[in-house]
Formats: structure tokens, C-alpha cells, sequence
């Protein structure tokens, strides 16, 4: 099977997979994702292929909708691609991507580091900035029935990774426990540029969200 034969194949998963996802994790969330990750290979040396199976992967099975479990989606992810016979070296490579590519990774010591993770985190970060990020934040939010404001709930700046992950706090204080970082964890040039203003489009967001309730910080 040639490349673009794969791609193809892979989209179809992936789309039948996430048809019934929450709408900050479906199939447009992979496409906007899978884009991003194309654009920013232009300006890298990396493995075209990879990039692209990586993010159309990267969330097919997040484990947060997973009770947790953050090996269902390089499982899920291996076996739809030993399924069309994909070589064990690339199949390894997607799911270390995988693995690697969230947020709460960075919580951990490092244990993979290669280009092409490094394109798809940028592309899937990008996804979390701007217009965009805030829409999925609030989404997200709504579907886990949180607050999207309290004003005696303060951002907790110094999160671990289990209180990360079990947070219920309200949507706003994830710009700051986690949206509003991002800039500044970009790995390649051109994911920098683009995510600089998406991260001031939130900030002005923000002075006019608190504008608007009457509130401070």
C-alpha cells in the first residue's frame, strides 16, 4: 500500500472511530490537527508519513475519556496500523507520539524525544490556542458539568500530574493551568510564530471576559 492509499485509509478510522467523540475531540479536532501538522513539516527535516499518522492518531483514544488509561491509544492506534500492515518501526514511532504528545506528559521525565513529536505536539497545541482553544475549553467544560467561573476558585499554578488530571476547577482557570503556558512550551520555529497570536487573541479575550462580569483576576 503506498502513502497516500494509507493516509486515506487512516482518515476513514479515524473518522468512524471519533464519530460520536466530544466535540473538543472529534474528527475536526484531528483535521485541524492533522493541517497544522503539515504546515509546520514544511519548514522541518522530518518523516512525512509519520507526521501525518501521528496526528491523525494522536487522539484516538484519549485517556481521559478512557478512565484514565494512557496505553488505549497507542493500543488502538497499533493495531488499526498492524491491521494494514504497517512496518514495526513506524507503528513504534506513532505510538511513542502518542504516548508523548499531551500536556500531562510533560508532568513526567522525558523518555522519547524525535521531530516528528515534536511537529505534532506543536499542532496539537495550536489546537488549545486562540479562538479555537477557548471554544474547546468552554465544550469540554460543559460536557464535564464545570463551573465556567468562580471567582473564590483560584488557578493552582503548580498543579501534579494527578491533580492535573482530576481537576474539576471551573473552564477559566485552564487558560492559566494550562492554555496560557503553551506559548512558551512551542518546540519548533514555525509553531512559535503561529502560536503567538492565538496566546494574545486569549489574553485579550480574557481582559474583556473579566470586563464584562465585573470581576478581577
Amino acid at each position: 500500500m503506498d502513502n497516500a492509499a494509507l493516509i486515506d485509509k487512516t482518515v476513514t478510522f479515524v473518522r468512524q472511530t471519533l464519530q460520536d467523540a466530544e466535540g473538543g475531540h472529534d474528527w475536526w479536532h484531528i483535521n485541524r490537527v492533522w493541517n497544522n501538522a503539515k504546515t509546520i513539516a514544511k519548514t522541518e527535516q522530518a518523516n512525512p508519513l509519520i507526521v501525518e499518522l501521528g496526528a491523525l492518531l494522536h487522539d484516538i483514544a484519549d485517556s481521559k475519556f478512557h478512565n484514565g488509561d494512557e496505553e488505549i491509544g497507542p493500543k488502538t492506534a497499533g493495531d488499526f496500523l498492524e491491521s494494514v500492515n504497517v512496518d514495526e518501526g513506524t507503528i513504534q514511532h506513532v505510538q511513542q507520539i502518542i504516548r508523548y504528545i499531551s500536556f500531562k506528559s510533560g508532568f513526567d521525565n522525558a523518555g522519547f524525544k524525535s521531530i516528528e513529536l515534536d511537529i505534532v505536539q506543536d499542532a496539537d497545541r495550536l489546537d488549545a490556542l486562540g479562538a479555537i482553544g477557548i471554544a474547546r475549553a468552554f465544550n469540554y467544560g460543559g460536557f464535564k458539568g464545570r463551573e465556567i467561573y468562580n471567582p473564590e476558585i483560584k488557578p493552582n499554578l503548580n498543579l501534579t500530574k494527578a491533580e492535573y488530571k482530576n481537576s474539576t476547577a471551573p473552564s477559566i482557570n485552564h487558560f492559566y493551568e494550562k492554555l496560557l503556558l503553551l506559548k512558551d512550551k512551542m518546540n519548533t520555529a514555525t509553531g512559535k510564530k503561529l502560536a503567538e497570536h492565538r496566546h494574545n487573541f486569549m489574553l485579550n479575550y480574557l481582559e474583556q471576559f473579566y470586563s464584562e462580569c465585573e470581576c478581577t483576576v
